[in-house]
């Protein structure tokens, strides 16, 4: 076996963790770190290699912890440095590595350092730690562009400088509380580094940055080409004119060798919204290990969707020696076990309105089909917390306790529907969540059937079933690149086949059983092509089926018998 392959982040399965829903340790009705390391137990059965932890930083928490007032320190909400230390050693004792979320394009404007800009006044040395600029107009009464905010509304905020006039404006690409770094300030790349080395030396095993394609901004920041109605307009494919620019790439050159330089095999994984062509440009062996296969999270149920955004991002990765990432929910978009409920033509914003309602029963049914191909490709899984129990998207959220700042500025549904608070404990207060009976966003009546505990040792569960995919996944190493992975041609219309690691793993599209005999070729197990008798045998099912079929809406991993 190659050195690479002893790199653990090469084909780990990671299980995001969001902390305020995720477990409540002292009944205040948000999620901790000591609720985390309660459920480390839980996460080891699963059998998980890595969890990665989304912002639990000081933070006044308007956009859910992304909003980072101290880098360096535990939000009180979420326990203490103690308590970090504390889950990063339990988890290592159960053989479960840690991944932290770094924010780096913005922080708080609680932030110390914002707070020092604001009162230094123009063309101090602490205001150039973030993006301030003069306005345009007359008396700068106009914003210095036209940029508008990924969370709606503008860009820009004016300040009130300390005599009482009217101020500078600064760049805040997200909410006007997360104003952006200035990335072109030598100074916010010392921070970033120590910033590193603290968790680091605290024993983390890698990083996952957020809006990584983000942080340097186009010289001169011009002005984007907007439509009729005065929104950016983007051409599809192609990101805002803020992101992906090249000076991204040094920062995670300056990044690599850092990480480099501690035991272990530290990583980073990147939340980079760029076009697949740029993909190889973010990953190799000076830049960052891996970055999110967004498209597979897009990808509509369908095969040729979903062969699609295999095919490209595995071709991408291997030109630059990387193993590519997949992931199908997290705690920015839609649950897939909802997404799919709907027709592949279904228009989706930023979470799902009350009217929108899916097809619960075939959303999860597919959406367990789409884990198990996602589980059988080589490369690293990343889980959302709670997509092992089907969790679907919460709908029917009361507007005055969404707390997404998407919400707040544009009106719109928001994200707050994929966070809310998992449930462990079907008769208990809170569902297990908290001994209190609190819940920061409140859990439907549904999440009582998809428990924990209800699921626990229920063969036809959906917990059962990713415990089992994880188990197999091991034991066959299909996590691994192998000798490759190939589409087959032998199969039916509406039927995706891929021969991997000496299966084949069948996703059953159509809304009517396929006997396995049409789907199974002389490719499960030795990877040939040719039709057979199809004596396969049934590695796992994502469905409960009769003898001899894949289900409507289904998958199957077989293996010659």
């Amino acid at each position: 076996m190659s050195p690479q392959h002893d790199q653990w982040w090469r084909d780990a399965v990671v299980y995001q963790v969001y902390p305020r829903s995720f477990a409540d340790s002292n009944g205040d009705g948000m999620g901790d770190l000591p609720g985390v390391t309660a459920g480390l137990p839980y996460l080891a059965q699963l059998g998980v290699d890595a969890i990665w932890l989304s912002p639990f930083y000081t933070s006044p928490q308007h956009d859910a912890g992304y909003d980072v007032a101290d880098y360096t320190d535990v939000d009180p909400r979420f326990g203490t440095l103690a308590d970090a230390d504390e889950l990063i050693a339990r988890a290592h004792e159960v053989g479960i590595k840690v991944i932290a979320d770094i924010v780096p394009n913005h922080s708080s404007s609680e932030h110390v350092l914002f707070q020092r800009a604001l009162a230094a006044g123009p063309g101090s040395p602490e205001r150039d730690m973030y993006m301030f600029r003069d306005g345009r107009g007359e008396h700068g009464e106009l914003p210095p562009n036209n940029w508008t905010s990924i969370f709606h509304g503008p860009a820009w905020t004016r300040i009130t400088e300390a005599d009482g006039s009217p101020g500078q404006w600064y760049l805040h690409i997200f909410d006007s509380t997360q104003p952006d770094w200035n990335w072109d300030n030598p100074a916010v790349h010392e921070l970033f580094a120590d910033v590193l080395r603290f968790w680091l030396d605290r024993g983390v095993d890698g990083f996952r940055v957020d809006v990584a394609h983000g942080m340097v901004k186009p010289d001169g920041l011009p002005d984007a080409t907007v439509t009729a109605e005065g929104l950016l307009d983007i051409p599809e494919g192609e990101v805002p004119v803020y992101f992906d620019n090249d000076g991204v790439l040094e920062i995670y050159r300056e990044w690599r060798p850092i990480l480099d330089s501690y035991e272990g095999d530290r990583m980073m994984v990147l939340e980079a919204w760029i076009p697949e062509k740029r993909l190889p440009l973010y990953i190799g062996p000076e830049e960052a290990h891996q970055s999110f296969n967004f498209g597979f999270l897009q990808a509509r149920w369908g095969v040729e969707t979903m062969r699609a955004a295999i095919e490209k991002p595995l071709d991408l990765a291997d030109a630059v020696g990387a193993p590519t990432t997949w992931v199908l929910s997290n705690h920015d978009v839609i649950r897939h076990a909802s997404r799919y409920g709907f027709a592949p033509d279904h228009r989706f914003g930023s979470g799902l309105a009350r009217d929108e309602v899916p097809d619960a029963e075939l959303g999860l049914r597919r959406a367990r089909a789409a884990s198990l191909l996602m589980l059988s490709l080589p490369g690293s899984a990343y889980l959302y917390q709670g997509e092992e129990l089907g969790l679907p998207e919460v709908r029917d959220i009361p507007d005055a306790l969404r707390e997404d700042p998407a919400h707040k500025r544009g009106g719109v549904p928001g994200r707050d529907g994929c966070r809310v608070p998992l449930p462990w404990t079907a008769e208990a207060p809170a569902y297990g969540f908290s001994s209190t009976g609190k819940s920061w966003l409140p859990q439907p009546a549904e999440f009582g059937q998809l428990a924990a505990d209800v699921q626990d040792g229920d063969p036809a569960s959906t917990l059962e079933m990713y415990r089992a995919a994880l188990r197999l996944r091991k034991e066959l190493r299909l996590g691994l690149p192998g000798e490759g992975l190939t589409f087959a041609a032998d199969v039916p219309e509406g039927v995706l086949a891929i021969d991997h690691a000496g299966i084949r793993v069948v996703v059953n599209t159509t809304g009517a059983d396929i006997p396995v005999a049409d789907v199974a070729g002389r490719g499960a197990g030795d990877g040939a092509g040719a039709a057979a008798d199809g004596d396969a045998e049934v590695l796992i099912a994502s469905v409960p089926s009769a003898p001899g079929v894949v289900p409507a809406d289904a998958a199957v991993w077989l293996r010659r018998a």
